[in-house]
């Protein structure tokens, strides 16, 4: 019976785990090759500035905030490019829409903050690779585990910071950009 009773356990278990579903982050925007929509405006490029639409489904049990964020390891600084960072958008948001970067059209939930970014300043800022390079940029959902304390003026480093020691779960796309 005790036996019995053990492979039953085991079966349960191997039949939830095997019906967990992944954290995924999704676009309707980008499909692998950032477009003239999502490139920055300004320093040699002429795109649109568009942030892409994003959402995520299957957040880790405990997810009570998001954050999102776009970082370009190949820019030529020697420590990468943060060109998007929000935190704090609450759990109930699955999704941000397209151009919900532009602080300035308050499309981004209001209880979320954009901090500055490697542009030195506030929102996104989309790729801007140097001509004839393509440029890899990863795009980050994180679930967190609390709300993060900081506000508009923090550092990429420092949002980065929180959100690794509050993360526990996250998802990524990858963008590639060529100009």
């Amino acid at each position: 019976m005790k036996k019995t009773l053990t492979l039953f356990a085991s079966f349960v278990l191997l039949v939830h785990l095997s019906s967990a579903q992944t954290f995924t982050l999704k676009s309707t925007d980008i499909g692998g090759q950032a477009t003239q929509k999502q490139f920055y405006n300004g320093m040699g490029c002429t795109g649109q500035n568009n942030s892409p639409q994003l959402s995520w489904e299957n957040p880790p049990d405990g997810t009570l905030y998001y954050a999102v964020t776009m970082y370009d390891k190949d820019a030529p600084t020697g420590s990468g490019f943060w060109h998007w960072v929000m935190f704090n958008i609450p759990a109930t948001v699955t999704e941000l829409k397209t151009n919900a970067g532009e602080i300035g059209k308050k499309l981004a939930p209001k209880e979320a903050i954009q901090s500055i970014t490697d542009f030195g300043k506030p929102g996104y800022g989309g790729p801007c690779p140097p001509t004839g390079l393509a440029h890899m940029y990863l795009i980050t959902v994180y679930a967190l585990k609390a709300k993060i304390d900081l506000d508009k003026n923090a550092s990429p480093a420092m949002v980065g910071f929180y959100l690794n020691t509050g993360c526990i779960g996250k998802s990524s796309i990858v963008m590639y950009g060529k100009q």
